[in-house]
């Protein structure tokens, strides 16, 4: 591959690797935040923020990323992390707003609310590990 504007290259490797740790991170946080009874308002209000932090950086990351690696000419990077900013602006508006109209019937006492929210959460963290697989797959199995 021909680099084009070499200089470009290093802030792709800088949000490559921001991306790898906000993955990774938010991954490994996630997963204590699951012993949470989810009975109170406050522990949704905690997870949908803390998931809503995750997404609004994992967003500036592989967006970053994408335009860093197009400056470069790495097309083909720059095409996957701008897929990856688009799985994650997706993931938001779907996990933010559910997670904010479940911990609303958690809040009104509604019967199966607070299963309902495990499941999403979990649902969550499992689709953050499968963003992570697929980034360092593809970092090992990408020709450089």
């Amino acid at each position: 591959m021909s680099l084009s504007h070499p200089v470009a290259l290093f802030p792709a490797l800088f949000f490559t690797v921001a991306l790898l740790v906000t993955t990774a991170y938010f991954l490994l946080g996630g997963l204590p935040l699951l012993v949470l009874q989810h009975d109170t308002p406050t522990d949704a209000r905690f997870v949908r923020g803390f998931f809503n932090v995750y997404y609004k950086a994992a967003l500036v990351t592989s967006a970053g990323a994408a335009a860093s690696y197009a400056l470069s000419s790495w097309y083909l990077f720059a095409l996957g992390a701008g897929v990856m900013a688009l799985v994650v602006l997706a993931l938001r508006r779907r996990f933010i707003p559910a997670m904010e109209q479940i911990g609303a019937a958690i809040h009104g006492g509604e019967r199966g609310a607070i299963g309902r929210f495990r499941r999403l959460h979990s649902a969550a963290l499992l689709l953050n590990l499968l963003q992570l697989v697929v980034l360092v797959w593809s970092l090992m199995r990408l020709p450089l």
